[in-house]
């Protein structure tokens, strides 16, 4: 035994699993292998409970016979390649058929090798011992992205930690720079991971040849590979050794923003982007590799929250509102836990009879800890953390069982919700409107839920397919901040649009502006021609309800008639706006007779809207 070439092998620890019905064949096999340094083994005797054992125990190589009875080896093959967990597992076929169609079924199944029985003892030493030298190097590329082929976070802590602790013996300083690419998710949105995929991997080259461009990266070093990583989703990392000044780091950042400035050409569209860079510098920051990397991360938060598009140092001030950010997220994990939201409305008016026909649903959130938190600074963190589809269903279910006690109380109107677009990407979601509409009793008819443009670009067939399921709830469908995004008139028509939401944006300077209010109007003859309601928010000016008025805006929106307000207050509102409806109606009825009388005589004007 001594004289074994692969006596003291590397991989004595590997676990061997053998799965057979046949136990003498494994004892056989288990003897052979003990006898080449192999140490640790698990027979599977029953076949159906192979898989079930393999996903428990996770050994490096399994041995497979494939005639078995209840459950044979190509359907366990199946199994494994069809989980994520195991899809790669090193798989070593035994058969006693030398028929090739078995082979090259097990083969496109994803057998990794083959054996034959009886099997020859020799064969079964090297076959296994390639088999884990493969295996050892697969487990290598656990240090590289599989998709840009950088090293990943793994990789570069460790070269950080490395580069720290030189740093620390020659005095020297160690620079990291943590790159997001804004709006990153747009992308996707738009025009689907793939794209997305390559835009990461077009990111990465550029960056790349930034590097290597430049002369202050680490000289111990060369070879710019070392020095970036990709994190994760649309961050990367950028190791600085050997520096001599900030200024060096200043170049450097200048120069990463610059080339990727530059138009990317992705599925034949020209795609422009901008990076958020934090920075955070040993040993002024912080002497750890953990610390380090997190103050980094805080800074290119920090940048992102100044506007994007720019590069921040850490601080001791960026220290502090990361802290804030933390403890706010960590509170409003428990916020519905605590009761902590409340539902204000705000109301939708006609703007000819000044009568509330709707509510839009706001949530608000007051913290004992922390006060009144504005939305702007809270729902961001829920996007992020996903919180948001938990949040969103509670708004929802709010908002009916509000619509549904004003219903009782003679008070019918319409309710409009915002929908998230991690809450519209759940598959579950039609599901979850319908559950909701079921254990409130709303009458479906009622509930507007709003939707960015955003949410509806990508996968047409998806998102087309999601919102037909909604729309067989019977609830309408409203785009909200309708003309900032992608506006389209392909996907109005392929849609089921109910409303569009003229986003404030273009009514703050209507009608003096004279572009804002162009577009206002084509956004109203547009949703004139496709039967679609109309709404504008932000509504603040006399003047700006005058130019709605005219162009038959169907509902209003905005400060000048109500800041959202809670439920009491919204009821007493409505209250006060029926009576000055009452009226109004003798000013409406006006308008349409004299309408009507210029129709007759063949004189275009606008509707009147909703009397």
């Amino acid at each position: 035994m001594t004289d074994n070439p692969v006596k003291d092998i590397p991989f004595c620890d590997a676990l061997i699993m053998m799965i057979d019905d046949e136990p003498l064949v494994m004892e056989v096999l288990q003897t052979c292998l003990e006898e080449h340094g192999y140490r640790f083994f698990s027979k599977i005797e029953d076949s159906r409970l192979a898989v079930e054992a393999i996903w428990e125990q996770r050994p490096d190589v399994v041995l497979l016979d494939l005639n078995m009875p209840e459950m044979d080896g190509f359907e366990i093959l199946r199994a494994l390649r069809s989980n994520p967990d195991t899809r790669f597992l090193s798989v070593i076929v035994l058969t006693s058929s030398n028929d090739s169609n078995t082979k090259l079924k097990a083969l496109e199944l994803g057998a990794t090798d083959f054996l034959a029985k009886p099997v020859d003892r020799s064969e079964l030493v090297l076959r296994i011992k390639n088999t884990l030298t493969v295996k050892a190097y697969q487990d290598q590329l656990a240090f590289y992205d599989t998709l840009t082929q950088l090293p990943n976070r793994k990789l570069l802590l460790d070269r950080l930690d490395w580069a720290i602790k030189a740093a620390a013996r020659d005095g020297g300083e160690v620079a990291v720079l943590n790159v997001a690419i804004d709006r990153f998710q747009q992308v996707n949105e738009l025009l689907g991971t793939q794209a997305g995929d390559e835009l990461l991997v077009e990111v990465s080259r550029r960056l790349l040849k930034s590097l290597r461009d430049t002369d202050t990266v680490s000289r111990a070093n060369h070879d710019p590979w070392r020095n970036i990583a990709r994190l994760s989703g649309d961050e990367f990392s950028i190791l600085l050794t050997d520096l001599k000044s900030s200024s060096q780091i200043v170049a450097i950042t200048e120069r990463l923003r610059q080339c990727l400035r530059e138009p990317f050409n992705i599925k034949q569209r020209e795609i422009y982007i901008t990076a958020s860079i934090g920075i955070a510098m040993y040993p002024k920051d912080a002497d750890t590799t953990d610390t380090l990397m997190r103050h980094a991360g805080a800074a290119t938060a920090y940048a992102k929250e100044k506007g994007r598009d720019c590069y921040q140092f850490y601080s001791a001030e960026i220290n502090a509102a990361a802290q804030q950010r933390m403890n706010l997220e960590h509170s409003l994990r428990r916020v519905l836990e605590r009761q902590e939201l409340t539902l204000h409305f705000q109301p939708k008016v006609c703007p000819f009879t000044g009568a509330v026909k709707g509510a839009e649903a706001l949530v608000r959130w007051y913290s004992p800890d922390f006060g009144f938190i504005p939305p702007n600074e809270f729902i961001p963190i829920a996007e992020e953390t996903g919180i948001i589809t938990q949040i969103g269903e509670w708004v929802l279910r709010k908002a009916c069982e509000q619509n549904v006690i004003w219903s009782q109380q003679g008070l019918r109107l319409t309710m409009s919700v915002n929908v998230s677009a991690q809450q519209f990407r759940d598959n579950k979601f039609p599901v979850i409107v319908q559950k909701v509409l079921s254990e409130t009793g709303m009458d479906p008819e009622l509930l507007i839920l709003e939707i960015t443009e955003g949410v509806l670009m990508g996968d047409t067939n998806r998102v087309g397919d999601l919102l037909f399921k909604i729309k067989s709830t019977g609830v309408h469908l409203s785009i909200d901040d309708f003309g900032t995004g992608y506006s389209s008139l392909a996907y109005l028509k392929t849609f089921p649009i109910d409303e569009l939401k003229i986003d404030r944006s273009f009514i703050v300077d209507t009608p003096a502006d004279s572009d804002s209010a162009a577009i206002v109007r084509t956004i109203v003859a547009m949703a004139r021609s496709l039967d679609l309601s109309v709404v504008a928010e932000g509504v603040e000016e006399e003047s700006q309800l005058q130019f709605l008025r005219e162009l038959s805006c169907d509902l209003i929106q905005g400060y000048y008639f109500a800041k959202p307000l809670p439920a009491a207050e919204f009821e007493e509102f409505c209250r006060q706006r029926a009576g000055k409806a009452a009226s109004a109606n003798d000013t409406v009825k006006e308008m349409k007779a004299v309408k009507e009388e210029k129709s007759a005589k063949g004189q275009q004007i606008p509707r009147s809207g909703d009397a």
